[in-house]
């Protein structure tokens, strides 16, 4: 496995597609993904029907981080809210989360339940307790190439130097990434890079319909991010989908009409490998030497 701290200092900027399962972390790895990103918000759309409000536990993350572990090798970045509690939460949580898989740990200033970085009515906890929590998280941690990321809320409310002054300390904290939620302008983007860059690599959040303008990986690296996800684009790609697949079974009473957007029997076998798999209990078959 590729050290994620590696890509990450590259020069060309770290792409990370949200995923929520094994499933969706192999079509990434597939489709030539060189990390991916399980995304909180996005378990809490698929496996409850319900909003990023802070519904989902620590245990149903470390258990879908398992999940994918199994199947896909890539570099993992995982979206561990805000740790789940306190301080000596964060440091189970991260203990976990890197038994299980996790190569970067994200990990966010906002009280508990926290809510989507692009929702309104967020709050949150002291600049101190959060740098307490960011040296909780890097003394739990088992291997320094498993990266803490910081991620910072203020923007929404107490304004971007707030969020920069609190970046900073996160950064002074030792934080490996720092990540500035929901700028919301291009002019605030420009000035999270010119004030941070120096004091650590910054992660970008790309939420279609959010309160950030979306840019390309090309432009964001040209503005000096290290790295961009794309958290929930599959999610809302595979709701808009369905939505009409259902559409269509229902009004024609088939799936004829929608078979070229959908793969046949054999070829979500082909993905998901259930020839090799035959193939290779048969090896273990009793007849076979």
């Amino acid at each position: 496995m590729t050290e994620l701290k590696k890509l990450i200092e590259h020069n060309s900027i770290l792409l990370a597609p949200g995923v929520f399962d094994a499933l969706t972390a192999l079509i990434a790895e597939q489709a030539g993904a060189k990390t991916i990103y399980l995304s909180g918000a996005s378990i809490a759309y698929t496996r409850f029907g319900r909003p990023d409000i802070g519904l989902v536990s620590m245990n149903e993350v470390a258990d879908t981080i398992a999940t994918i572990r199994d199947r896909v090798d890539l570099p993992m970045i995982v979206d561990a809210d805000t740790g789940f509690g306190n301080a000596l939460n964060v440091q189970r949580t991260v203990g976990v989360f890197e038994r299980m898989g996790a190569n970067g740990i994200q990990l966010e200033d906002q009280t508990t339940p926290k809510r989507c970085g692009h929702l309104n009515g967020k709050t949150l906890i002291s600049q101190a307790e959060m740098v307490g929590k960011i040296r909780a998280a890097l003394d739990a941690r088992r291997s320094e190439q498993t990266l803490i990321i910081a991620r910072t809320d203020a923007i929404a409310t107490d304004g971007l130097n707030a969020a920069l002054d609190r970046a900073t300390a996160y950064a002074e904290a030792g934080a490996d990434v720092l990540f500035v939620e929901a700028p919301q302008s291009l002019e605030q983007v420009d000035t999270i890079v010119k004030t941070l860059q120096s004091a650590a690599p910054l992660m970008a959040n790309m939420v279609e319909g959010g309160k950030t303008p979306i840019a390309d990986a090309g432009h964001l690296q040209e503005l000096g991010y290290s790295l961009v996800i794309f958290p929930g684009g599959l999610v809302r790609t595979l709701a808009a989908t369905g939505k009409d697949y259902f559409e269509s079974l229902l009004k024609h009473g088939s799936n004829t009409p929608f078979r070229n957007r959908m793969y046949d029997f054999a070829g979500l076998n082909a993905v998901v490998g259930t020839p090799e798999m035959l193939a290779r209990g048969k090896s273990y078959d009793p007849e076979t030497k």
